[in-house]
């Protein structure tokens, strides 16, 4: 497979200008047997862990989403019209399967955002949180991590970058539904939308800038 040449690699993150968005990563994303079941994000919760710790470490704000359907109407039609079973089951609002996995739980201080669409930043508060987080337009760069890599991770980086925000798209700590769908996000994200980093290089980054 032809290799895509990065056009964007010519900043590096900066903790004071970053924010952490942990998408979607959801009981009823990760847990065996559950309904939008996607076992790459399950394997991937240790990378997870890890770029939520050197975030914390980095005085990062951490900012988790959730996906959320309602039982009271339809609140995603075309969603539901392309999966049918999310008629009957899934993200419902308030239910056990709508929460944060045990393993990447969010400390009282986090803010979670509760979306209807895949992308984070439709509809939503995220533009305002990440506008005021550490005080006043000094969020420039988003870091994402979590689930589902080929849509509400792209979707919301796509919205970022449109936002005019610098993406870290950390390859190995979000979860696809199959090695080919993780690949092809990647090079679309690498070619025009961010920059792909693994958990390893974004920790040299974050880490260097601390120390530096």
């Amino acid at each position: 497979m032809e290799e895509v040449t990065p056009l964007n690699a010519t900043w590096h993150v900066n903790p004071q200008k970053s924010a952490l968005l942990v998408i979607d990563m959801q009981n009823d994303f990760v847990l065996q047997g559950y309904p939008m079941e996607v076992p790459m994000a399950r394997r991937g919760i240790p990378r997870m862990q890890e770029v939520v710790g050197e975030c914390r470490a980095a005085g990062i704000p951490v900012i988790y989403t959730e996906h959320i359907l309602l039982d009271g109407f339809n609140v995603s039609p075309l969603e539901s019209t392309y999966n049918p079973a999310l008629l009957a089951a899934g993200m419902r609002k308030g239910s056990f399967g709508s929460k944060v996995v045990d393993g990447l739980r969010p400390e009282p201080d986090d803010v979670v955002i509760r979306k209807h669409r895949y992308d984070a930043f439709h509809n939503t508060q995220l533009e305002t949180v990440l506008a005021n987080i550490s005080g006043p337009r000094q969020v420039d760069t988003v870091i994402i991590v979590g689930t589902l890599t080929e849509v509400c991770c792209d979707s919301t980086a796509r919205g970022a970058y449109m936002r005019d925000y610098k993406v870290a798209f950390v390859g190995d700590a979000t979860g696809a539904l199959s090695d080919e769908a993780q690949r092809a996000t990647e090079r679309n994200i690498a070619a025009f939308f961010g920059r792909v980093l693994s958990t390893g290089e974004l920790t040299a980054e974050i880490r260097e800038r601390r120390e530096g």
